[in-house]
């Protein structure tokens, strides 16, 4: 199996299918009770199934059929010809004779017929060209030969009563499976889907078909995004080849699902995810990621004092705020300054506290934003963006008005403190040298960012 994940293809997807056990093609041929072959054609049969060298098999058969192109033989004749290929490593024309006999219908014996089509199904991924112009008529014709194989399947175990269960669900999920893998090569999405979900029931631990259910899912119009995260996540848990590339994939496939102010919040949900998708092959009804919409309806909305209520409270509200905060730009933010700190030659740290309510903002004894403001330039590899130096803001001091437009980074959850960078202080409030200090701030609650 080879993955292409930016192509969301699979290419030569093979199930293994137990064949059924047959007599040879020369002895059912004998025992055939009504004989409708002449003695000349039983023997040149005969002679062509005995050749041991594929090769001369090959060349026997192609006498036979010119001499005996009507022959009721056939459906033996079609048989040991794609056995023959096989050997010859032909893959091409065996599968062109398993065909032959497929096509045959109920002039073929059911048992040889169904081998017929496992060993097309099994042969199709040595011979499959991607690039080929009948790309797509190769792909339906795998699909619609495992959909045989699995509408014959009842008749089989009639046929075949010593075929024991467990064999019978491995051939139902191996032809399920190769349907699956067609069809979403054919961009048939929903029918892949259907096709890998029915193979999942009998194999749940099947990291390849979970991985191509989760392909299917993303393909869909509009995407089935949290099922496809789901079967993804469950295709990497499994350890299934190349997990490391999918996991990479998924992260991306989140990402811009979600499209959160920070990657970095991807990574928990990842985590999350995979967590949960070992030990449940179906995602929960009451599992969710929020979306680009979802986060964005939260961004619109908020101001910073909403903020600071949705992630002080803990639980879902404050994983879902962040996700739509985290790395938002606000225009606007005032507050009341509780401690000045200086860590380095090139920042301040402005522990401030700031509320809706006046009294609360002069009363406020503990800080819950920290505000770090450039006085000089970043130091090389800073991660900060390019921010103009502002050295005339070390004249603030405790319990000062600030105001201050500014980008959010991270929080404390507990004690409560919301960390700002990319900080650009009004100058209008800063002091004069050796000015009285200005009174406490009471403003209105701040603007939601972008307003």
């Amino acid at each position: 199996m080879r993955i292409r994940l930016n192509g969301l293809a699979i290419l030569g997807a093979t199930v293994v299918l137990m064949c059924l056990p047959a007599q040879p093609a020369a002895a059912q041929a004998a025992a055939q009770a009504q004989t409708s072959y002449t003695i000349p054609e039983y023997n040149a049969f005969q002679a062509a199934a005995a050749e041991k060298d594929p090769t001369a098999k090959i060349k026997d058969l192609d006498d036979f059929v010119s001499k005996f192109p009507n022959s009721t033989l056939m459906p033996y004749v079609y048989e040991t010809y794609y056995q023959a290929y096989y050997l010859a490593k032909d893959y091409p024309k065996a599968l062109e004779y398993a065909d032959k006999l497929i096509a045959m219908g109920d002039k073929a014996e059911l048992p040889r017929r169904f081998a017929a089509i496992q060993a097309r199904v099994q042969l199709f991924s040595s011979t499959f060209q991607a690039k080929a112009p009948d790309a797509n008529d190769q792909l339906a014709k795998e699909r619609d030969a495992a959909l045989l194989g699995l509408k014959l399947l009842p008749d089989v175990k009639k046929a075949k009563p010593d075929i024991t269960d467990d064999q019978m669900k491995q051939l139902t999920s191996g032809f399920e499976v190769t349907a699956g893998a067609a069809d979403l090569q054919l961009k048939d999405y929903a029918a892949a889907a259907e096709a890998f979900k029915a193979g999942l029931a009998v194999n749940p631990n099947d990291a390849a078909t979970s991985y191509r259910l989760g392909l299917a899912y993303l393909g869909m119009t509009p995407p089935q995004s949290l099922d496809g995260f789901w079967a993804l996540a469950r295709a990497i848990d499994q350890k299934m080849q190349g997990a490391d590339k999918v996991k990479e994939y998924l992260r991306t496939k989140i990402l811009a699902y979600e499209q959160p102010g920070c990657d970095a919040q991807a990574e928990a949900q990842l985590d999350e995810l995979l967590q949960l998708a070992a030990n449940s092959p179906d995602r929960p009804a009451t599992y969710t990621i929020p979306s680009h919409d979802d986060l964005s309806k939260i961004s619109q909305s908020s101001t910073i004092i909403s903020v600071i209520a949705d992630l002080g409270g803990g639980g879902d509200k404050a994983k879902m705020t962040w996700l739509a905060i985290c790395g938002a730009e606000f225009p606007e933010v005032v507050g009341k300054i509780i401690d000045v700190q200086k860590t380095d030659a090139a920042s301040v740290n402005f522990l401030v506290f700031t509320s809706a309510s006046p009294d609360e903002m002069s009363a406020a004894t503990m800080a819950n934003l920290a505000v770090k403001v450039w006085i000089a330039a970043p130091p090389a590899g800073a991660t900060t963006a390019q921010v103009t130096p502002q050295p005339d803001v070390v004249r603030l001091a405790k319990d000062d008005e600030i105001r201050f437009a500014g980008t959010l980074v991270s929080y404390d959850p507990s004690p409560f403190l919301l960390h700002w960078d990319q900080v650009k202080v009004d100058p209008s409030i800063l002091p004069e040298k050796g000015a009285a200090k200005k009174p406490a701030p009471h403003r209105a609650a701040p603007k939601p960012p972008g307003n």
